[in-house]
């Protein structure tokens, strides 16, 4: 890319930057958007826009738990959203208040050849007013970027404030799909919004990437979290309900180690895996669980060989010089320091966890991956 802009531009007729800018764009899509990637004549916005906008996993995942005749998406960006939300609803809207963006995307539906997608470049709260009739869904992901307090991730410091405009959404449609930033906290979502329902922890690749809270006008009952993990191989689920969620049990490490997903870490529900999969953790705090027989479990899953204490003697023994895969939980040391003090080399067949035991004491646990 950086020997190109060097370049003399060979389309004199166009600006080289925008050239350079739909090329960076378009490589920036291969992975996440590659229905847009594959498709020719597709303009694209700046790779801002690209980098912000939801992946062709998320936002199928969203058109899987919405459905009706009618949905509008309040932050309309690059419209990957609308895009699969127009194969499960007759008509969608799109809303997006910058004209340039509103226009690359209105020309990329007629490409994409979708039909049932109409686009305004105009403020979403003024498109609800002028609406004959309520909607299924209302979609709505608010900027984190506040011109005054920067990047920001609280629903009140975001643009649109959903906390303070919630009650008038609602005379719009019964229900209310909102997306927040992947490390927003999720009881600060349920204090600050009215009537959830579900909230969704999306994770693609073992990494969280959209935190969702689905609103229902009016419900006041128990919220269902529900955690999904996509990964080549396989899709990961667990769901409970929040308000039933428990301690787990504690145990020394059994025959096999579990670490769950990256959504199973931030919906913190440990009892209720606990319960389900009858498993239980190593410590309170350890996020480690263990069992004497093998389960089909939503994470990573070893076979334990080897317990040991978390003594001098015992680590150079075992592990100095050696190659291993380290992860700590719930351990005083982070991974790079283990690997400079006992001098372990990164790889190899060996997966080893530094964490904490249910007394308290500091142990090493060697294992095989499953």
């Amino acid at each position: 890319m950086g020997s190109l802009s060097l370049k003399n531009n060979p389309f004199v007729e166009v600006d080289y930057k925008e050239i350079l800018n739909q090329i960076e764009a378009k490589t920036k899509a291969q992975h996440k958007l590659p229905t847009w990637f594959k498709t020719e004549n597709i303009l694209y916005p700046s790779k801002i826009s690209i980098e912000q906008t939801s992946s062709e996993i998320t936002a199928k995942y969203k058109s899987d738990i919405t459905s009706g005749n009618r949905i509008i998406d309040l932050t309309g960006g690059f419209g990957v959203d609308c895009y699969y939300f127009s194969q499960v609803f007759k008509e969608v809207l799109h809303c997006e208040i910058n004209p340039q963006l509103s226009q690359i995307v209105e020309y990329n539906f007629k490409v994409l050849g979708k039909k049932n997608i109409t686009c305004y470049a105009q403020d979403s709260l003024e498109v609800l007013k002028t609406q004959p009739e309520k909607f299924d869904w209302i979609y709505i992901d608010p900027s984190r970027r506040n011109d005054l307090k920067g990047k920001v991730f609280l629903l009140k410091d975001c643009l649109p404030d959903v906390t303070v405009l919630l009650e008038e959404y609602f005379a719009f449609s019964d229900n209310i799909l909102i997306k927040t930033s992947p490390i927003y906290d999720i009881s600060v979502g349920i204090s600050e919004l009215q009537n959830v329902r579900n909230i969704h922890i999306v994770s693609v690749e073992n990494e969280v990437k959209e935190l969702l809270f689905e609103l229902k006008k009016g419900y006041e009952d128990s919220v269902t979290v529900k955690t999904i993990n996509f990964t080549k191989n396989k899709t990961e689920t667990f769901d409970f309900e929040l308000d039933n969620d428990s301690e787990a049990t504690l145990s020394e490490p059994e025959k096999y180690l579990y670490e769950p997903n990256a959504a199973l870490m931030k919906s913190q529900g440990f009892g209720s895996l606990s319960k389900a999969l009858n498993i239980s953790k190593l410590h309170k705090h350890s996020h480690l669980f263990t069992s004497d027989k093998l389960i089909d479990f939503q994470g990573r899953s070893f076979e334990i060989e080897r317990i040991l204490p978390y003594k001098k003697e015992f680590i150079k023994k075992e592990l100095q010089g050696k190659k291993a895969n380290i992860s700590v939980r719930n351990f005083p040391e982070t991974v790079a320091q283990i690997r400079k003090k006992w001098k372990i080399k990164e790889g190899g067949d060996r997966y080893v966890f530094f964490t904490t035991n249910l007394k308290n004491e500091k142990i090493v646990v060697l294992c095989r991956k499953i």
